[in-house]
């Protein structure tokens, strides 16, 4: 009796499953999956951003009519055809000088020297080892390097440098000339970073040397063992890797949050005392 009641009892369940209508295995698996996906996709998700959508909406208008201009005037001189084949690596650009122009990759050594090393490396790698994908490749590697030796790292001048290499045939035909559009580029972008950033209010270029800004009077001296920009860069050495940001905005961060961690502490004591 027992025997067959463990017989019967597989059939059972699979008979209660379907009443239930629970899946089958298959169908199990597959929610399984799709539900462990959705959880590493949620811890992937990137933290908020600390501006308002009306500096988006500034930094929106702004690439659009740096990245618009650049195009245009390059088209003048150059043609269509070439200044097109630049627009990938300038709105990338655009981003930087415009989104997040306080950053040390958006300055303007960083946008100037960057495109002219990208151009510079791609011409000669074309020369040397031909078009190829493998040589784009080596062009925007070695250009790297050179950026992070001269200090003018800009991740778009890798865009550069690859796409020079691999060029439409009206680059091409232009040969060692086809550095004049990516550099006029350049600084058609800058120029326009410059106005733009300006006259809305918006400081730039970021000068790494500029004294960091005094906060308001309530704020105490700070003593000896107060966090400076020295120990900044000397933290930010011991890191080893790449930080867009400078010891300056650090070291003003970190003033500025004390000053709110003061105040805070201030109005608790108040609430308590009331």
């Amino acid at each position: 009796m027992s025997a067959n009641c463990r017989r019967s009892s597989p059939n059972s369940w699979n008979n209660f499953k379907g009443f239930l209508g629970i899946p089958g295995k298959p169908f199990f698996f597959l929610i399984f999956f799709i539900g462990t996906i959705f959880i590493m996709l949620a811890r992937w998700l990137p933290a908020a951003i600390n501006t308002r959508p009306s500096e988006w909406s500034r930094a929106a208008i702004g690439m659009a009519l740096g990245t618009m201009l650049s195009v245009w005037l390059c088209s003048l001189v150059f043609g269509l055809q070439v200044a097109q084949h630049l627009i990938g690596p300038l709105g990338a650009s655009a981003v930087l000088l415009f989104a997040v122009s306080s950053g040390a990759l958006a300055q303007p050594w960083s946008i100037v020297g960057g495109y002219l090393c990208a151009g510079v490396t791609a011409l000669l790698v074309s020369h040397v080892l031909g078009r190829t994908l493998g040589s784009a490749g080596l062009a925007a590697g070695i250009a790297v390097i050179l950026m992070c030796w001269l200090r003018c790292l800009h991740p778009p001048a890798g865009a550069v440098a690859a796409t020079t290499v691999l060029a439409d045939p009206a680059t091409i035909a232009m040969d060692w000339m086809a550095l004049g559009p990516v550099m006029l580029s350049a600084l058609v972008m800058l120029v326009c970073a410059l106005a733009y950033n300006n006259l809305t209010r918006v400081r730039y270029p970021k000068r790494p040397s500029e004294p960091v800004p005094m906060v308001p009077a309530d704020h105490p001296p700070i003593d000896s063992r107060a966090i400076t920009a020295e120990d900044l860069k000397q933290a930010l050495a011991d890191m080893d890797a790449f930080i867009d940001v400078t010891p300056e905005d650090l070291e003003q961060l970190i003033h500025q949050s004390e000053l709110h961690a003061r105040r805070r502490s201030i109005g608790e004591v108040l609430n308590k005392t009331a």
